[in-house]
Parts: structure tokens; sequence; C-alpha cells
């Protein structure tokens, strides 16, 4: 009796341990590639999945994982059942590439990529995390050597999406799709950092100089033009002034003359009621006005009147005459 309970005890427990070995649990974003009897029988969907023990058994894959010693992230591969279907991201170390021009440059890069299909990434490649690092590494090379070092400094948009575009197309046949490539650090050697900050604290000091100098000439063109200005001005006042002087000393002549012309008509209208000869009357006039102002004269002391003008002297009774009238 004992025997038998004893028997039927083991029965019981492979039973139970044959159930739950058939028993699979997978969280979702997750799967896993079942074989039967070595060979690819199906994909378990998240959730409880039965299979067969003993018989299916779960594909075991290559995975990468990162480990951080002395500060560093460390890279460490290890084998699983699980496949992530969640986007992963591959930090990878630094690597030296050469460019165009010739220049060693340590550059940093970061791969964001998801797995679309469990099966291929599986079946179509050994390792995948090894194969996408080398497959980064070798691609990274090539682009950078295809520009100069001031277009890798300048151009990591243009990089990042040349790279994507080489990955992903690469990468497809393994079920993987690249969905993004950002270059962390792009580091120079010593010298040509040193020699790139003397050519930027160059370029500085000249826009510094050319500011200055526009400044300058800035400066002196409205100094310039405020002296033209200036000058236009003043050019303009002297020129109001000439004719406004000009004007006066016309209106002044007019009125001279107008005033001239009024005692010319009155003498006529007087030398014309006493019956006198008009132009013997003014010779007179001016003759008197010469004598008077030769008489004026410092160092006059002899004075030479002309033969005719004695008889144009007797003209000054009738003027006389004229201003008794008068």
């Amino acid at each position: 009796m004992d025997s038998n309970i004893v028997i039927v005890v083991i029965i019981a427990v492979i039973a139970l341990i044959t159930i739950l070995a058939g028993i699979r649990i997978v969280p979702q974003s997750e799967t896993r590639v079942i074989e039967r009897l070595g060979k690819f029988n199906r994909i378990l969907p998240p959730g409880i999945n039965l299979i067969i023990p003993f018989v299916d058994r779960p594909k075991t894959i290559f995975t990468r994982a990162v480990e951080v010693y002395n500060g560093r992230p460390y890279a460490r591969m290890s084998s699983s059942e699980r496949i992530d279907l969640r986007e992963q991201v591959y930090d990878f170390p630094s690597q030296q590439v050469i460019t165009k021009d010739n220049v060693t440059t340590e550059i940093n890069a970061l791969l964001y990529f998801q797995i679309v299909d469990a099966k291929k990434a599986v079946y179509e490649i050994d390792n995948l995390p090894n194969a996408i690092e080398k497959l980064t590494q070798t691609s990274l090379r090539n682009v950078i050597g295809e520009l100069e070092l001031d277009e890798t400094l300048t151009s990591r948009d243009t990089i990042n999406s040349r790279l994507q575009s080489i990955l992903d197309e690469a990468t497809n046949k393994w079920g993987v799709k690249v969905n993004r490539v950002e270059l962390q650090d792009i580091t120079p050697p010593e010298s040509v950092r040193e020699a790139m900050e003397k050519q930027m604290q160059a370029e500085r000091n000249r826009r510094a100089q050319i500011l200055q100098a526009e400044g300058e000439k800035k400066s002196q063109i409205l100094l310039s033009e405020g002296d033209k200005q200036s000058k236009i001005n003043v050019a303009e006042a002297a020129k109001q002034s000439e004719i406004l002087r000009a004007e006066g000393a016309a209106r002044a002549k007019i009125l001279e003359a107008e005033a001239e012309a009024e005692a010319i008509a009155r003498v006529a209208e007087a030398v014309r009621q006493t019956q006198t000869d008009p132009a013997a009357y003014m010779l007179a006039i001016k003759y008197i006005q010469t004598l008077n102002e030769m008489t004026k004269a410092k160092d006059a002391r002899t004075v030479y009147i002309p033969y005719e003008a004695t008889g144009m002297l007797g003209s000054l009774g009738t003027i006389r005459d004229i201003f008794k009238k008068d």
C-alpha cells in the first residue's frame, strides 16, 4: 500500500513538472522563438502559452548588456531565451577614424534599433548584437573617410542620416529596423584642437577689426556729411544775405532815382516858369558840385577852373532867381 502511494505521488509530481514545463508566460513587448525537435515551430505572443515539454524548446540567442565599471560603460555579451521587441539603444565605445584630410578623430556613436521580425533576428544572423556593432563601426569609418575634418564637425545631421540609411538597409534582412543614429562625441587630436582654437581666435580678431573699421568708416561718413551740410547751410545763408543786400541796394537806387527824377521834374517845372534853359541849369549844378568837392580836398592849394566854366558860372544868377521865386 505504501509503495502504491509513493508511485502515485511520483507520477503526480512528474505530471505537475511536465505541465509546468509546458507553460510559458511571455511578458508584454517580448517574444520567444520555439523550436520543435530542433526545427522552427512558432513564435510565442505575449501572455500564457502552452508548449510540448521536452519536445518544444525556446531558441537561445545572444544579447548585449552594458555594465558600468569605474564610471565607464562596458558591453558584455550573454545568452537568453527572451527577445525584446522594444526599441533598444547601443552605446558603442569610442573608436579611431581617419577623415579625408588624414586627421585621426575619436568618435562615439549611439544606435537606436528595434527587432521587427524575431525569426529573422534568430536565424538570419548568428550574433545580432555583435553584427550590429561591427556593421556600425565599419559604416562609420566609411562615411567619415569621405569627409574632411571641418565637414565632420559641422555635418552631424548629414552623417547621422547617411549612417541610418546604410544600417537600415543592411539590417533589414536580419529583421531589424534602425530608427536613429547619433554621434555623441567627435574629438580631434590635441594639436588639431589647439590649431582650431587659434584659428577661431584669429577669426574673432578679424571680425572685431572689421567691425571697428566699419564703425570708423560710418563715423567719418557722418562727420563729412555733417560738415557738408554745415557748409551748404552757411553758403545758403550767405546767398540769401547777398540776395537781400542786393535787393536792398537795388531798392535804394530805385528810390534814389525816383527821388532824383522827382527833383529834376520839379526843377524843370521851375526853370520852365522862368524861361531858362534846363540843360544849362543842370550843367551849372554839376559844376558847382564838382567845385565843392575840389575845394574840400586837404592838399588843394590851387584850384584850376576850365575856361568854359566861367560862362556857366554866369548862370548862378539865374539859379538864384529861380530859388528866390520858390
